[in-house]
């Protein structure tokens, strides 16, 4: 459709929305486009992603390996990501001079390592085509008029029209401020958190706070839910990639649970109980003389070591060869499944992601257009679409915003 001499006017001044309003006014040159942000502050995810370093993508090997990084949404990203995936976007950013790279994890930053390279191309982009960007500009209410044309109504009794509506608002906490996009007929899916860390108050492995483990998998008890990645314990319990990862997968199941179950933790993955005790004898024998203390056979981070030693009862000058069965039996258990009663997460708010939000069958996958209103588009994490931690958000918001953007 032409777009010329007409209006889109973008709800959200995030990475999607952004990543639409630029693309759409550089695809469309006679398009007037407006950025309508309700707070001070623009691309503010952006900003504190990644540390600071603004994790934009993960180095997946295609479309199938992808999707799996997604607990909602998978099958509208599948059509979305065979029009604007990874390589995309590689390819748009290192053509406005932004080169990423890939760490060996997949996760994929700027080269330069700092957000700000990210943030200063976007606002270039949107200084170069002639975005408007209104800042501390809040709509309340969307409203149809008649030749398919909009009208939004602002914070303070103001209203600007538009052609095309793109809402680029981010995920909402509440269900109740979904109220606006309700009252047009659209779905919602009830939002809850998903990226958060696992909270065991007055649980003795806070006192490792700072230990982190390259290699542990978490099982939830009681479900299938079981991830595996880096374990970091904090002050308040457990954090890092497994833990963020299965409050991904788990985030509707685990607020069923109110957010109490027991996480049960393999420190040795390599390992399952009846191997461990099938080999137990021979690292023994091997180990005979020396102190148990002394000799962590296993690599674990040394602070880890001495507590599993001490919450399996095994006296601090006990020798390989001398460890009573009863210890050894437990030391085992806490080796490949030790139980830590979970009681609360802890949501990082500069980080926060919801599941939930707009229906997606009530979208068209190619163009994210609404199915019930023509000229109304969504883009970003406002839709039920979440992904693990490690980029795919970004990768989302990108091809979502640029579907927007091409479809216009």
């Amino acid at each position: 459709m032409g777009a010329s001499g007409k209006v889109l006017v973008v709800i959200g001044g995030g990475a999607a929305g952004f990543f639409c309003a630029v693309n759409a006014a550089r695809l469309h040159p006679g398009l007037s486009v407006r950025i309508l942000e309700k707070t001070g502050k623009l691309l503010s995810k952006v900003k504190v992603s990644g540390g600071g370093r603004c994790n934009v993508t993960h180095n997946a090997p295609g479309v199938a390996a992808l999707v799996k990084k997604y607990p909602r949404g998978q099958n509208l990203l599948k059509k979305s990501f065979h029009h604007f995936h990874i390589l995309n976007t590689v390819d748009w950013f290192a053509e406005r001079g932004v080169t990423l790279k890939a760490e060996p994890d997949g996760r994929m930053f700027p080269v330069t390592d700092s957000s700000q390279t990210i943030i200063d191309c976007l606002l270039q982009e949107a200084e170069k085509y002639r975005v408007r960007i209104d800042v501390n500009t809040e709509v309340t209410r969307l409203e149809k008029l008649s030749g398919d044309r909009w009208r939004l109504h602002l914070h303070g009794d103001k209203a600007i029209e538009a052609d095309y509506v793109c809402v680029c608002t981010g995920g909402y906490p509440q269900p109740e401020k979904f109220n606006w996009l309700r009252e047009l007929g659209h779905e919602i899916a009830s939002p809850v958190p998903s990226l958060f860390t696992f909270n065991m108050p007055g649980n003795p492995v806070t006192e490792l706070m700072g230990v982190a483990v390259p290699q542990a998998v978490v099982k939830i008890a009681g479900t299938r839910l079981q991830e595996s990645g880096p374990l970091l314990i904090t002050h308040w319990g457990m954090s890092g990639p497994v833990v963020l990862r299965l409050s991904a997968w788990g985030a509707r199941s685990l607020h069923e649970l109110g957010y109490k179950f027991t996480a049960i933790v393999n420190w040795l993955p390599d390992h399952q109980e009846n191997t461990l005790r099938e080999e137990w004898p021979s690292l023994r024998q091997s180990m005979a003389g020396q102190k148990i203390y002394q000799k962590n056979i296993f690599g674990l981070p040394q602070r880890l070591w001495h507590f599993l030693l001490q919450q399996a009862g095994v006296q601090e000058d006990t020798r390989w060869a001398d460890l009573p069965s009863k210890e050894q039996n437990k030391l085992i258990k806490y080796l490949v499944a030790m139980e830590f009663p979970v009681q609360g997460k802890t949501t990082f708010k500069e980080e926060f992601v919801t599941c939930g939000g707009v229906n997606l069958s009530q979208l068209d996958a190619a163009t994210m257009e609404s199915r019930l209103h023509k000229g109304l588009f969504f883009a970003g994490e406002v839709m039920d679409v979440d992904g693990i931690t490690g980029g795919f958000n970004f990768q989302h918001a990108w091809t979502s915003g640029w579907l927007v953007a091409n479809a216009l």
